[in-house]
């Protein structure tokens, strides 16, 4: 697996959001160096989970389509004397 990697853009955003529950949930402070490390730590530690939930998650999805996609097809099918 390549590693998992987040923008410049996306990495400011979460270490908002890590700011923002230490602030709100914990009522403390944690500056954004710290913040970002711990978000590293999670990438590094926990990422694979995540990543592995969401590929999961996706191959339910496409299984669930090519289903309804088989269903759709066999509701086309033509009566004929032949039988299967």
């Amino acid at each position: 697996m390549k590693p998992i990697k987040f923008d410049r853009e996306e990495t400011k955003a979460i270490v908002g959001e890590i700011q923002d529950y230490f602030r709100e949930e914990l009522d403390q402070s944690i500056g954004a160096i710290p913040a970002e490390m711990l978000m590293q730590f999670f990438v590094d530690k926990m990422g694979a989970y995540f990543y592995n939930r969401g590929l999961y998650d996706a191959q339910a999805l496409i299984r669930k389509q090519v289903e309804n996609l088989t269903d759709e097809i066999f509701a086309l099918e033509q009566p004929t004397r032949h039988l299967r």
